[in-house]
């Protein structure tokens, strides 16, 4: 993983030391809330309904088992003993006094974190595959990427004050477990047409008020001009972006007033002015970040399929953990674990410091010292040797974290809602959990299959509702929490808006909502057929009709 060099240190622990009396004058009265705001905003620091909440950043998703244990131990000093993992691959805090802020950006630098560039309007912390580097239909490692679109964005003097804020995802695998279609910018690195690799260039994704899939504008850049093109782009937004309304800001609606073929004919005009800078990345700047991220020393193993065969027969509960958790490898031997913090006890994505804890020790143990946040709030031990899986799920069963439910109906994204957000209509989080103990009992739970459950206290859709096989939208009716329910949604290469079936539902009754959408989908669906198939076959009528009754 990408190790900080000695101006890397040098300018997160500057400025720390910057906040630290940024903060000072604020506690002494020196400038006001409204002076303080965007200062505290590059760093990552938000006023939520009850106190600040600090976001820190978590580039590509990627810690190594010192920084998860840092994490636990700022979760365990600073605030109320537990962190938020996001679905932009962060890690939230969500009670921390101001005047601890400085503190925790300090302990931050000791391990190379920071908070710079998570809030405000620029390029927001890059995001990738939670599988990159080891998935097995990989066709290039996406994070030597990320870190050089990192490194270049970070208090750029141009894109410091964009129009709005500004969100890039990066994949190198076949599969698109990144979301690039729901992006500002989505990059997917593919094979050319020579054989070699190139960069498929997706612009205009994003959920929010306005959701808008992502349109390709290129589809074979040269590596070498990662740089030079990204820059045209943000060049040619930052020039045209709307500045006068905040919800017409972003570049999707750019893209689409304008057009994706006459704005890609602005980013090649800008583009032909720029691309023989020295943003040109020649093969030894791409040669040297990616030396940061070669792969560990992998034991030479072979797959034994027996060697879990006897565990598997004697507890169904480990095989289904097998089945629904445990994932492809590039390495022959060695598996990816995914940690399900979807147990139904914390809020989804919430880890308390005794589990960050123990998740670094595993790390430690069974994952070479590495763990990765995904964007579906849950976390991921990318190197476990096979062979160990179920002495590996007997300690994460005592953890908590051995729910058989990766990429099923319980495994729910929930945003804070009105439990924390100034924004949120409605509450997410008692929803996800009554929802998810619902469900939990329903008899096909692990029958249902690929199944992703989606939940946003508010338009703004942190909680990626939009794309949501089945997606939830908290709303405030005269002062009462409703619920809108909508089916069809994709964040993966079939990538789709999900569709309002009808009026909301009362926040007694969304819960029955949900269970008749799926026994809607059980009753009509073909052997082994998925959800989102079944609703693209049959259409929403049907379930509209066992919700609502015949209009």
């Amino acid at each position: 993983m990408y190790r900080y060099d000695a101006h890397d240190q040098r300018i997160v622990e500057q400025r720390a030391a910057q906040f630290r009396r940024q903060v000072q004058r604020r506690l002494a009265g020196e400038i006001t809330e409204d002076e303080f705001k965007p200062l505290r905003l590059q760093n990552g620091l938000y006023m939520q309904l009850h106190a600040y909440m600090l976001r820190v950043a978590v580039p590509y998703g990627l810690l190594s088992a010192a920084q998860m244990r840092q994490l636990a131990h700022i979760a365990r000093t600073w605030d109320k003993g537990y962190g938020h993992f996001t679905t932009r691959q962060n890690i939230q805090y969500n009670w921390p006094d101001l005047a601890d802020v400085p503190a925790i950006l300090d302990a931050l630098a000791e391990v190379q974190m920071h908070a710079i560039q998570t809030s405000g309007n620029c390029v927001r912390n890059v995001t990738s595959d939670p599988f990159a580097g080891v998935a097995a239909d990989e066709i290039a490692d996406p994070r030597p990427y990320c870190e050089i679109l990192r490194q270049w964005s970070t208090f750029h003097p141009e894109f410091a004050a964009l129009p709005r804020k500004f969100k890039i995802a990066v994949t190198g695998a076949e599969t698109d477990r990144a979301a690039v279609a729901w992006h500002d910018i989505g990059l997917r690195i593919v094979r050319a047409p020579d054989g070699g690799r190139a960069i498929q260039v997706l612009v205009g994704g994003g959920m929010g008020r306005t959701p808008v899939v992502g349109k390709v504008i290129r589809e074979y850049l040269p590596e070498a001009h990662l740089l030079t093109y990204t820059e045209a782009i943000l060049r040619v937004y930052n020039r045209h972006g709307r500045r006068d309304n905040m919800y017409k800001a972003r570049i999707k609606i750019l893209v689409d007033a304008m057009g994706a073929d006459a704005f890609a004919a602005e980013v090649d005009a800008e583009w032909a002015e720029i691309k023989d800078s020295g943003l040109l990345l020649d093969g030894d700047e791409l040669a040297r970040v990616k030396a940061h991220f070669e792969p560990p020393r992998y034991t030479p193993l072979e797959d034994d399929p027996s060697a879990l065969e006897a565990p598997r027969l004697m507890d169904p509960e480990f095989a289904r953990w097998l089945d629904n958790n445990v994932f492809a490898h590039r390495q022959p031997g060695y598996r990816i674990v995914v940690l399900s913090l979807k147990n139904g006890e914390l809020p989804p994505g919430d880890a308390t410091h005794t589990q960050m804890d123990a998740v670094a020790d595993l790390a430690d143990d069974f994952s070479m010292g590495r763990v990765v946040v995904t964007h579906r709030q849950n976390l991921v031990l990318p190197d476990v040797e096979h062979w160990r899986l179920h002495s590996l799920w007997r300690k994460l069963r005592t953890l908590g974290f051995a729910t058989p439910n990766v990429e099923r109906v319980t495994d729910v994204i929930c945003c804070p809602g009105l439990d924390y957000c100034s924004l949120a209509n409605a509450r997410s989080i008692p929803v996800a959990q009554e929802i998810s103990q619902r469900l939990t009992a329903f008899d096909t739970e692990h029958d249902l299959g690929d199944l992703h459950l989606n939940i946003s206290g508010c338009i703004n859709a942190c909680g990626h509702h939009h794309v949501g096989h089945i997606g939830i939208l908290g709303i405030n009716k005269s002062g009462e929490e409703y619920y809108q329910v909508m089916i069809g949604g994709s964040n993966a290469d079939d990538a789709s808006m999900g569709t309002v079936l009808g009026r909301a539902f009362p926040r007694d009754g969304i819960v029955d909502a949900v269970e008749t959408v799926l026994k809607t989908y059980v009753d009509h669906r073909n052997e082994h057929e998925r959800f989102l198939d079944t609703a693209r076959r049959i259409g929403f009528d049907p379930f509209k009709e066992a919700l609502y009754g015949n209009p």
